[in-house]
Order: structure tokens, then sequence, then C-alpha cells
């Protein structure tokens, strides 16, 4: 991004700022204020990154892990992911200004300064490190602080601005909580670990390439090169199949690395095969080959549902006795 737009975007943005604080004659409230710091940290967001955490550290403990250990493991990956989604939120101010989906967040509506978002982002970020490293182990730190790195510089400020593949590699931050779930109960990694990790790699893409479909319009005018916005809706859905397929294959091949039992792998390859066919679905319909089929939206919603069912096996199938 070049200085001179961010420097156009702190003027304009510091001076919402100042109209914002000037209604009424006096500053916002404070709950006003922790609202909207709540915001940039995309709390959505992270509930989808904590609902993955807590089954991977059940299953490699075997069993159910130290509480405060999770507890501990859960507020740090929520440090951590907020700070990268205010690193996110700064650095994308320009863009999400244009946006109607994102015209709301409280850098663009002048409710925090940029200055302010910053120091913000960077504490979350340090005392994220500092909680794991202390309270949790090193290789927990070292990967968290390698999932930052990665959506911060590797996907905001590298990929996302320059590649229609943007959400691809950029998605490798979103499947670090595996990472660092199992290491904070292990201190290590395993092929099983990688396997989920494989799961929410090949995730991503027919996740989020749907909610691109959607605001399609909004990241052609913000100038972002979404696979949607450069590529046929056929190429979309194609790639999204494929994704799909991969995706499928990783969930089952967790079943001989993790010992897992008939009834993860039936609750994984249905829930598979449910995701597979509306994925399909939507590459007929592109393809013009059915007039129906699901709406981009819908199967946006759906890859939510696949990957919360999928990890729910994980976990319960932990405790089955046999």
């Amino acid at each position: 991004m070049s200085t001179s737009s961010h420097t156009t975007s702190d003027s304009s943005t510091s001076a919402r700022a100042t109209v914002h604080r000037s209604v009424g004659g006096r500053g916002a409230g404070w709950r006003d204020r922790v609202g909207a710091y709540v915001a940039l940290t995309k709390p959505r967001i992270i509930e989808l990154l904590l609902v993955t955490t807590v089954p991977t550290m059940i299953l490699a403990q075997g069993g159910l892990p130290d509480l405060w250990l999770v507890v501990k493991t859960l507020v740090g990956g929520a440090l951590a992911a907020g700070s990268a989604n205010a690193f996110n939120c700064y650095l994308d101010r320009d863009i999400d200004e244009v946006m109607n989906r994102t015209k709301r967040r409280p850098l663009v509506t002048g409710e925090i300064v940029p200055r302010h978002a910053l120091i913000f982002a960077t504490a979350l970020g340090t005392v994220s490190l500092v909680w794991f490293a202390w309270l949790v182990n090193l290789p927990a730190a070292w990967l968290t602080g390698a999932a930052i790195a990665i959506y911060v510089v590797g996907y905001t400020m590298i990929l996302k601005r320059r590649t229609s593949q943007n959400i691809v590699w950029g998605g490798i931050a979103g499947c670090m909580p595996v990472f660092i779930g199992w290491a904070a109960v292990n201190e290590s990694l395993s092929w099983a670990a990688l396997a989920l990790f494989g799961v929410i790699f090949f995730w991503t893409p027919p996740h989020y390439w749907p909610l691109s479909v959607k605001f399609k319009q909004d990241y052609a005018n913000a100038g972002v090169p979404m696979l949607p916005v450069v590529a046929s809706d056929r190429r979309v859905a194609a790639e999204m199949v494929g994704h799909t397929v991969a995706m499928i294959v990783c969930s089952l091949a967790l079943v001989p690395l993790a010992g897992m039992t008939w009834v993860y792998t039936v609750v994984g390859a249905a829930s598979g095969a449910w995701f597979l066919w509306l994925t399909v679905a939507m590459l007929r319909k592109a393809q013009g080959r059915a007039r129906g089929g699901p709406g981009a939206m819908k199967v946006f919603h759906a890859s939510i549902t696949y990957l919360t069912v999928l990890f729910v096996a994980v976990a319960v199938d932990v405790f089955l006795p046999f």
C-alpha cells in the first residue's frame, strides 16, 4: 500500500473521528468505545477459530485435557486472533471505506483513530505471545507468532491485493489454531495434527469464496482480486469442488492417523459428502446444467456447519468406549 494512500486515509479518518467525538458536545461513552475496540478484533471470526482448538486439544490428550490449560490456550488464542484482525482493520482501512460490507468498521466511521488501533493491535499481539510463552509453552508461543505474521504480513500486506489465490495461502493463518492447540498439550506436532491442518486449509476457499461471490462488486470496487472478481462463476465453483474433495481426504486420513472409531468415520464421510454435494450443485448451476441449486450464502453457512460438526465429532469420538 502506498504511503500517500495511507496519509489520505489517516486524514479522512481523523476528520470523521473529530466529527464523531463532537456530536452532542461530548465524546463517545465508554461502552461505545469498548464496543468499537471489540469490533476491531472481529469476534465472530475468533469464535470459529476457537471451535477448532478445543477438539484438537482433546484429541491430542486422548481425553479431557487440563481445564486450566484449555482456558489459557483459548484466552491466548483469542488475544492473538484479535491482534491479527485489528492489524488487518488498520492496514485495510482504505478498502474497507469503499466496501458496503465493511464501511461501518470503527476505523472507517472514525470511532477509533488509526494510531490507537495500531497500538491496540500491537498490545494484543505482544500480550498473547508473552501469555503463551509464560503460561502455556514456547512451541505454542512460536506458532502463535507465526500465525499472526502469516495473516498480517503474508495475507493482508502481500497476497490480498496481488493475487486471486490470496485466501488459499493466506488461509494458512486460520489453520494455525490446530497446531497451537496440539502443541499446547504435547509441546510438539504429529501427523494427526497435520491432517486437521489440511482439513481447515482446504476448507477455507470453499468457505470464503461464496462470501466473495456475494460481495463480488465490493471487492471489485476496492481493487481486491478475489477469485470471484477475476474468474467466471464456473471456475470458482470448480475450484471449490476440488478443494472440498481434498478436504474430505484429509478428514478421513485422520481415521488411521489418530485411531478414530467408526462414529467419526461415518460423521466425517457423511458431512463431507453433504458439503461436496452442495459445491457440485453450485458448479452445475454455474455451468447452466441445473436451473436451481444452492446460492452462494447457503454454501457459506453450510461450510460453517460442516466444520463445526466435524470437530464436534473429533471431540466426541475420543470418549467413545469402542
